[in-house]
């Protein structure tokens, strides 16, 4: 290889040298980093309107690719078509709404507070907004080949930003991923960016994974995926000499709790209503409700009841791929072995090569509590009901619980008056808080929070849905007493963008 554009990049481990390679041979870890810190340092400097164009036309392109992108994700995913078409279009749609956010373009928070020499000691000029953090490196999700993965919600609210991207494609869907990349590498040209703001790595070993992480010209990292993948990221992220954000998104048990009113009035609805949930997708959903709590009544027994038909006319289908395939069985086997743990139904139908066994187990309130083991994520069709004796023992159960990306409260108006104060304990645990509502199903959104405390993600801060995702690669900068001419045009006193701004603590265009 034949180095080329030596210069220079502020790593935060000091000033370092870096290089521009001509691609003779397959490219290696470091040369695609290298390229992506030049390819940040120009496309920070592009005008929203020309990034919104590119988000547009990464999403016009994937719809382009039509029935061929779709059948080749249903081949290696073993999803159906139609959930396909849908996950395409809300993959598309996100890239839409991160355009038009850039168009609007108030996110940057640009906030102003001119100098004031009247007071004592004098007030400078200060001007604040935020800024791209660099490269982000995003891990391709399994069981999202569209809405997580190449051209996910990380890749476009990163792009959106003014961040390189380096895609590390999941091997499950290896092919697919490949074809969102042409449809990226496409709009890359046709829009005239940097050739290489988005770079697509197809190395599925943990080590390339690792070296992406560790690499001086990452500065982020986007993950969804299980506990052990997301914390090990996170764990070498942090063992950096500078230290660089990682949101990773580790999967919940997305608790639902039962409340006494409703339970007594609407047993057999809930119970249908939250088995079609466990069942969705065959439970391969991050927001899949693994544990359902109620206190020991008539109707939790009616509950369990018709939760045990209902699991029982559910059909086994195939799982994504061998390895989850393998875990979900593996963890459920392990789940069900427990002392005081006790299996309510299965599927009556026998599963097939490579398909899960939708099953439904219960437990008591104390034996739940000391077990931990009993607290994990089963990924798949796989739930457990826990009778707790009273309220209070239910408020523990709960308490036990790490943190959720959602949690649920099932009840009727008396319910909600009568316990009240569930909503503060509901918000500790998780980030999402629904009422009579199940958690599968993501409205991508504004106002959507899909994150929450430790172990559900690895940032309660943060969202991975919606437009507030956009503030997981950004950062705050100030600059005092700066010269007009040197401002970022979000800062200048003509506010030449039309955005909204904060000046001297007035919103103001």
């Amino acid at each position: 290889m034949v180095a080329v554009k030596p210069f220079l990049l502020d790593t935060g481990e000091g000033w370092v040298l870096f290089f521009q390679y001509n691609k003779k041979n397959s490219m290696s870890i470091d040369n695609i980093m290298q390229q992506a810190a030049i390819a940040f340092q120009q496309y920070r400097e592009t005008k929203a309107e020309q990034k919104a164009v590119f988000l547009e036309t990464i999403a016009a392109n994937m719809e382009a690719a039509g029935a061929a992108l779709i059948g080749q994700a249903a081949e290696e995913t073993h999803l159906p078509q139609a959930r396909l078409v849908s996950e395409r279009a809300r993959t598309t749609m996100q890239l839409r709404m991160f355009a038009a956010l850039l168009r609007e373009g108030s996110w940057v928070e640009a906030t102003v507070d001119t100098a004031d020499a009247t007071v004592n000691p004098a007030k400078p000029d200060i001007r604040k907004m935020l800024i791209p953090l660099g490269p982000v490196v995003v891990f391709g999700a399994s069981n999202f080949p569209f809405a997580y993965s190449t051209a996910g919600g990380d890749t476009a609210s990163a792009l959106a930003a003014g961040c390189a991207v380096v895609v590390k494609a999941h091997p499950a869907h290896l092919k697919t991923s490949q074809l969102v990349h042409k449809a990226i590498k496409d709009a890359i040209f046709s829009s005239g960016m940097p050739p290489h703001v988005f770079q697509h790595v197809e190395d599925g070993s943990f080590e390339a994974g690792e070296s992406l992480v560790k690499h001086a010209a990452t500065a982020a990292v986007g993950f969804t995926g299980s506990f052990a993948g997301g914390k090990a990221l996170y764990d070498h992220a942090a063992a950096r000499k500078n230290p660089i954000p990682v949101f990773a998104e580790m999967g919940s048990t997305n608790p639902i709790i039962l409340l006494p009113d409703t339970l007594e009035k609407n047993a057999e609805e809930l119970a249908r209503q939250y088995i079609a949930s466990v069942v969705l997708g065959m439970g391969q959903f991050c927001t899949n409700p693994g544990i359902v709590l109620g206190i020991e009544s008539e109707g939790l027994s009616r509950f369990i009841a018709e939760a045990e038909k209902e699991i029982a006319a559910a059909i086994p289908q195939p799982m994504l791929h061998e390895g989850i395939y393998k875990a979900y069985h593996a963890k459920m086997e392990k789940a069900l072995q427990q002392t005081g743990v006790n299996v309510v139904g299965h599927s009556s139908t026998e599963p097939g090569a490579g398909e899960a066994w939708p099953t439904l187990a219960e437990t008591d309130g104390t034996a739940f509590l000391s077990n931990p083991l009993l607290h994990e994520e089963v990924f798949g069709p796989y739930a457990i009901i826990v009778r707790c004796t009273d309220l209070d023992q239910l408020q523990k159960v709960w308490r036990s619980l790490a943190g959720q990306l959602t949690t649920s409260l099932m009840g009727t108006e008396k319910d909600f008056t009568e316990h009240a104060s569930m909503r503060a304990l509901a918000e500790s645990i998780a980030g999402r808080i629904i009422f009579n509502g199940v958690p599968t199903g993501v409205t991508v959104c504004n106002s959507m929070v899909h994150g929450g405390p430790f172990p559900a993600t690895t940032d309660s801060r943060f969202t991975a849905v919606g437009i507030n995702g956009i503030k997981r690669w950004v950062r705050p900068v100030c600059y005092q007493n700066c010269p007009q001419t040197l401002l970022p045009p979000a800062l200048q006193n003509g506010n030449p963008l039309g955005i909204w701004r904060l000046v001297n603590n007035e919103w103001t265009r």
